[in-house]
This record gives C-alpha cells, structure tokens and sequence, in this order.
C-alpha cells in the first residue's frame, strides 16, 4: 500500500512534470527562432523563452500549491520564501547560451525543496525529448526507464563532465590528467541528468552556482546512486539566504567523487 507521504510525493511529481513539458512546448516555439534577447549581467543572458517559461511553470505550481514559497533564476527574490518550510526551486532554461546557439543541451529544471532538502526533482530537455524525474525515495527515471549512476571506480578510467569556459581559462588543470576523458555540456542540470542516466562519470566545477542550476539534479542523481557535494564532501542546503554555492560542485558515483575531492582538496573524505 502507498504511504500517504508517498501519494503526495507522486502528485507534486505529476504536476512538476506538466509544468516541465508545458515550459518545453513554449520554449521550443522560440527555439532556433526569433526572440529578444538581454544581458541581465556579464554572460548571462535571459530570452523570451525563459520568461515565458518561467511564467507558465509558475501558474501551474501555484494553481495548486499557492502557500508554498518560489525562488527562480527569472522571478525577483523575496525574502518570504525563507519563512516556508515548501519552497518550489526553478530555472525555466537551464543553458540559455547553448539554448541561443541552438544547441539541444539546455533543460527545464524543477524541484521542490521541504526544509532544505530536495523532494522532488525534474529535468526536461525538449530538444531531445528526454524527461528525467525522481521523487525522494522513489528512485530516478528517463522517460519511464530507471536509471542508475555509473560504477566506476577508477580516475583513469573516468569521464568527466566539464565547461569549455572553465577547461579553456585552467580552472580544472589539476584534475584534467586524472581522468580519462573530457566531455562538455554547457548546462549544469542537463550535466547532472547525463551523470544520472550513467552516461557519464564525473561532473566538477569551481566556479559558484545558484541552488536553481543544481537543485533538482542534485535529487535525481542522489535517487540514481550518485551525490551532489561541496568540496569538503558535505551535501548542499537549499532555500538559504544566499542561494550561491560559492565553493563549486563535485559530482558522481560517490568512489569517484571522493577521490576527485581528496585530490582537491588535499583532504581525505570520511563520509
């Protein structure tokens, strides 16, 4: 018998998930299309995709969870949400810049946070139809298949996922020969979505994210096996203050990612 918890798991799912593929109908109307673009600050560009994205996903959640708080890449912040104990973390179009190029590895990313922590989590990339979900406790899913993260266990065998930017500017040149390979994908949710589905093994970077970037991929690749840490091996917080994770992001199997986090940091991980 399903669990009254779990029954309302699977509701708030259902709903994120209409609001995500709802947001994709609308975001590849625009996609490879005319619509305005604005810096909104130094490489960081918002379209009309994205706000029409974000309002869309907005109706949907509040028509039926209208109490709960809201924090979004694309909606001005408001200090109320820290007061709720349920708060919605969005980003309409995760990967803009590679969404502008025209390069299908961008994603719609949805979760719901319950006192810090993520309970619900989606990912959709609807430039390749794929619809990556998971609940708290309910294991992770593409498009109906489950998923599970790679098993790994060796550096020299890996790939890691990482930014052109941050490989080009050095930012990872310590941890580049470690590996195997290198692979790029632009978007941090659609990079955590890969690791999920097994895809790859490693995701790093050192540069600050926002908790939208990451949030619902840190649930679907914590359901599929892997982990979301910060470099002294701790899991992430969500719905704070600040909602910068200034300190970077390591990602993967957990054999890996303490080895890469060892490496880093010239600390041993216990956890």
């Amino acid at each position: 018998m399903v669990s009254v918890e779990e029954s309302a798991l699977r509701k708030e799912l259902e709903i994120a998930i209409q609001a995500a593929r709802e947001a994709g109908e609308i975001a590849m109307k625009y996609y490879r299309g005319n619509y305005d673009i604005r810096e909104k600050g130094y490489n960081n560009p918002v379209t009309t995709a994205d706000l029409m994205a974000n309002q869309r996903i907005r109706e949907i959640i509040y028509h039926t969870f209208p109490e709960d708080g809201w924090l979004s890449e694309e909606t001005e912040d408001s200090p109320d949400r820290l007061a709720k104990s349920r708060v919605w973390v969005i980003d309409p179009i995760d990967g803009t810049e590679e969404f502008i190029e025209g390069t299908p590895e961008f994603a719609i990313s949805i979760a719901l946070v319950v006192e810090g922590t993520p309970v619900i989590g989606v990912l959709h990339n609807p430039a390749t139809a794929e619809l990556f979900y998971a609940y708290a406790g309910g294991g992770a899913f593409c498009n109906g298949t489950p998923m599970h993260c790679s098993s790994c266990r060796s550096l020299k065998q890996a790939s890691m996922l990482v930014s052109q930017t941050e490989h080009r500017k050095g930012l990872l040149a310590g941890l580049i020969p470690l590996v195997a390979e290198i692979q790029y994908i632009g978007s941090v949710a659609y990079k955590l979505a890969k690791l999920a589905a097994g895809t790859s093994d490693l995701y790093v970077t050192v540069r600050p994210k926002n908790e939208w970037d990451f949030c619902a991929g840190d649930l679907i690749l914590r359901e599929a096996g892997g982990v979301l840490w910060d470099k002294a091996g701790q899991t992430i917080k969500y719905n704070k203050k600040r909602v910068g994770q200034p300190t970077g992001l390591f990602a993967g199997n957990p054999t890996l990612v303490k080895q890469v986090i060892n490496h880093y940091s010239g600390k041993p991980v216990y956890v």
